[in-house]
This record gives C-alpha cells, sequence and structure tokens, in this order.
C-alpha cells in the first residue's frame, strides 16, 4: 500500500456539503481504509479515530464491518489491513492499458541504465505510481506500484503539472501547502512555478534531493496524440552515483526515447 501522510487521511465529509445521493457511512469507511499506510500498518482503534475524524464508537463499527468482509484483520487491539484490499485497486489497474503498455519498455530503460524506471499519473495534488521496473540498484526510497508521492516534490509531478491548462496550474499552486521534506526542497511556491516553467520549457525534470535526500529522479512526460501529458516516465537514482549533468546527458535521452516509444503504442488505444 503507498505511504500516505496523516495529514491526507480526509474527515469524511459530512453530508450537508454533497448532494442527496451521498452515502456518509462509504466515504467514512474509505477514510478508515486510507488511515492505514506505510508509516502505520498497524493501528489501535484510537488512533484510527484520531486520524479520520470519527469518533470511537464509530470507527469501531467500521473497522469490524470492513473486518467481517475480510479487508481488515487484527488481534482485537490493533488492526491491519489484509492482502484482499489489493481487490479493490486491481480492477482499476488491470483495465488500465497504460501501464501494460508501457512496462516493457521501462523494463528495458532499466536495464540499459541499471536503475529503477517508473511510470506515474497526476491523482488530485499527487502522482500515483502505475508501473514500476526496479533496477538492480535499491532506491533511497521505498516504492511499489500505487504509492504516492506529492506531486512538487517529484520529478514526475513537475512533468505532469507542466503539462496542466494554465487555471488548472493556478488553482494547484493557490491551494498548495509545502512541506519542506529536505533542504534542498522549493520553499516558496513562486519559485516551484519557476521551476514548473522551465520544465515545460525543456521538456524534461530533474529534480535532486527534494524529495528524499540522496535521491535524483529525472522525468519526462508521455502524451497523447492530442498533445496532452497522460503520465511521466521517469528514472531514480541515487545520487553519489553520477552527477545533474550526466543524467541530462545520458539519461534524459533515454527516458525521452522510452516516451516516445510508449506513445506509439498508445496509438490505437483509449490513451492515444
Amino acid at each position: 500500500m503507498c505511504a500516505m501522510r496523516t495529514e491526507d487521511v480526509p474527515t469524511p465529509p459530512s453530508r450537508d456539503t454533497r448532494g442527496p445521493h451521498f452515502v456518509q457511512s462509504v466515504a467514512r469507511a474509505l477514510a478508515v481504509l486510507r488511515s492505514f499506510s506505510g508509516e502505520r500498518p498497524r493501528q489501535s482503534l484510537s488512533e484510527v479515530a484520531r486520524a479520520t475524524g470519527l469518533d470511537r464508537a464509530t470507527a469501531r463499527r467500521l473497522l469490524l464491518t470492513l473486518a467481517d468482509l475480510g479487508y481488515v484483520g487484527g488481534d482485537g487491539r490493533t488492526f491491519e489491513l489484509t492482502p484482499r484490499i489489493l481487490e479493490l485497486g486491481y480492477a482499476y489497474l488491470s483495465g488500465l492499458s497504460l501501464p501494460e503498455i508501457a512496462r516493457p519498455h521501462l523494463q528495458k530503460l532499466a536495464a540499459e541504465l541499471n536503475e529503477t524506471a517508473a511510470l506515474a499519473v497526476l491523482d488530485g495534488d499527487d502522482i500515483v505510481y502505475v508501473a514500476l521496473v526496479p533496477g538492480s540498484r535499491l532506491a533511497a526510497v521505498k516504492i511499489n506500484i500505487g504509492t504516492r508521492f506529492d506531486a512538487y516534490a517529484t520529478s514526475m509531478g513537475r512533468v505532469l503539472l507542466a503539462g496542466l491548462p494554465p487555471a488548472d496550474l493556478d488553482r494547484y499552486l493557490a491551494r498548495l501547502h509545502l512541506t519542506t521534506r529536505t533542504e534542498r526542497t522549493v520553499r516558496t511556491v513562486e519559485q516551484l512555478r519557476q521551476e514548473i516553467d522551465k520544465v515545460r520549457g525543456q521538456g524534461w525534470a530533474l529534480v535532486d534531493s527534494e524529495l528524499e535526500e540522496g535521491l535524483r529522479g529525472a522525468a519526462v512526460p508521455v502524451r497523447d496524440r492530442a498533445g496532452r501529458a497522460i503520465a511521466a516516465a521517469n528514472v531514480s537514482l541515487h545520487a553519489g552515483r553520477t552527477t545533474p549533468e550526466l543524467v541530462e546527458r545520458e539519461h534524459v535521452p533515454a527516458i525521452l526515447r522510452t516516451a516516445r516509444l510508449i506513445e506509439a503504442d498508445l496509438v490505437g488505444t483509449a490513451f492515444g
């Protein structure tokens, strides 16, 4: 499952904020599921209630219902997700032709550069990994399919933000709350806008130790026939193994070639 920050777990919206169709119990159950993460794989009832903003009685009923359905397990004092939770995302991922098309090209890219290659899409203010080919060298952070990161702090995120229509980008920047993850993380919205403008102009992004100290990522957009950036392809590597100049000279052209091959294979699909 993806790493979820505490502030990312939404408080279930009240029925008054939605239409008459809105089912509050469904929103609350999903909030309970989303409260679990790589950082919090096991939680007590109190922890789930605190993370979701629900009272203990409601959180308990939802946890027990999810346990009856097989999505949550535990010993009575603490709870954790079960492998059955993967069913909820499988239908989406298995029906999504983009990762299937991209994977063989990412495999070749990972083998060529001996680094981790990935594909991500923009979901709200985050990127979500939909395809991943680990390299033989270990990355600085653990990443799996479904992992989410703040878009602004990643190379793939900046590529996708650069592809947004101006009005959408303005709305994103207006609501953005920047978190300092490392000493190099972009500090202001204006600085981020300048970086996005740079990415838009050059057609690729390089983020150096902003998401995690020692992690360097380079990414390029994957576009449909209309020229929209529907995904981003990237390579992640340890900063100590190379320099930004070498990444630009050797890695970026390889990622660009990979993106063009993916785009060619997308023609005729729902993403083409």
